[in-house]
């Protein structure tokens, strides 16, 4: 069926009103999607909803309440085709299929292999209008670490990293704290609190008695998305091939975490973190299979906090889809730790980014990054 230019300039409109919403979720909704909906009759909106977390009820559901009878005979803008399985709630076609809805426009068809296209076909079995793709790139990256999830089987990669203008990241002590200044560690804590996952190695933690926690007095949040963030703090991740850290470190006096490893786990461990035995060689844990295993316990989005020897070996082995870099305006010299451990011996050799955004924070930099496709 075909639109009128209006009628296309409108759907945008209130779809952009729902992505809106949806971000309301940016730190709670893990391991389901963010998903923001917006009910419209007459012209007017009279529902609006977004989801939380999982467990509770879907945007759908939210606007559905909010508009009451309204909502008959009225459109729906969903960032996301509506489910149509049974999980933890019910579906949130047939909700709106009850409700007497005359259109539902989706940004974006439901990677999950549950509903796939089965929503919006249950819809059109009723008899609605459906309509889907309205503003599809803005809804795929907002929820780009569940699409992975669902596509591919792996979580979304980002890794932080931290340097000076000549490219350091810590004296040649190990000494790093800080280079960059507030802005820039409160951008750091909300990437902690929109992952799933803060993962980190061993070096790192022994050197840093680092503890990846989320720290509510840092985020530069107002103190709704602050509850919200602190409500849900994302699992902290330990790469420990040899089990060197010792279980009295700052890291695990932080609270819950995952250690994983590739040694047989020790008797002290019986009473101390969970561990994950995951095959490697030479005491180094094989990354790929890690994803794996996060990406099947519903791990949307891992942030890598480490030094430059492991995030040195998740560039190297493609692992990563997107950089945070923070430059701080200062030198730290050539004996100064490098960004990454990953020897390049030829120009050719040097893989390509496609630099995405560059914004100041504060009196620092931040570079957004994407590793280009390297060539067969």
């Amino acid at each position: 069926m075909s639109l009128s230019p209006e009628q296309q300039v409108l759907d945008a409109h209130y779809m952009a009103r729902a992505l809106e919403l949806a971000r309301k979720g940016h730190y709670t909704t893990h391991p389901n999607p963010r998903v923001g909906c917006v009910i419209v009759r007459d012209g007017q909106i009279v529902g609006e909803g977004w989801h939380v977390r999982t467990g509770e009820p879907h945007a759908e559901v939210h606007a559905l309440r909010a508009a009451g009878e309204n909502a008959r005979g009225a459109t729906a803008y969903v960032t996301l085709e509506p489910c149509s399985h049974h999980g933890r709630t019910p579906p949130c076609a047939d909700a709106l299929v009850n409700a007497g809805l005359a259109r539902v426009v989706a940004a974006m068809q439901d990677p999950n292999p549950e509903v796939a296209g089965r929503g919006l076909q249950r819809l059109e079995q009723a008899g609605i209008e459906t309509r889907s793709g309205v503003l599809e790139g803005e809804a795929r990256k907002l929820n780009e670490g569940f699409l992975k999830r669902m596509e591919q089987g792996l979580p979304f990669v980002r890794v932080k990293l931290a340097m000076s203008l000549d490219g350091r990241t810590a004296m040649a002590s190990g000494e790093s704290q800080w280079i960059t200044g507030p802005a820039a560690r409160s951008a750091v804590q909300r990437l902690r609190a929109q992952a799933s996952v803060v993962l980190t190695g061993a070096d790192t933690v022994l050197a840093d008695d680092a503890r990846l926690t989320v720290r509510a007095d840092e985020l530069g949040l107002d103190a709704e998305q602050t509850a919200l963030a602190m409500s849900r703090p994302p699992l902290r991740v330990l790469i420990d091939g040899r089990l060197r850290v010792p279980l009295d470190a700052p890291f695990f006096k932080a609270g819950p975490a995952l250690v994983a490893t590739c040694v047989a786990v020790e008797e002290q461990y019986a009473n101390g973190p969970e561990c994950l035995i995951v095959p490697g060689a030479d005491g180094q844990v094989d990354l790929r299979k890690l994803l794996v295993e996060l990406a099947a316990r519903g791990v949307n989005e891992v942030l890598v906090e480490a030094g430059p020897r492991l995030a040195g070996a998740f560039a190297q082995q493609g692992l990563v889809d997107e950089f945070q870099i923070f430059i701080a305006g200062k030198f730290l010299g050539s004996t100064a730790r490098p960004l990454l451990d990953w020897p390049l011996a030829q120009m050719k050799d040097a893989p390509e980014l496609k630099i995405t955004e560059i914004r100041a924070v504060g009196d620092d930099w931040r570079v957004t990054a994407i590793p280009m496709p390297q060539p067969v």
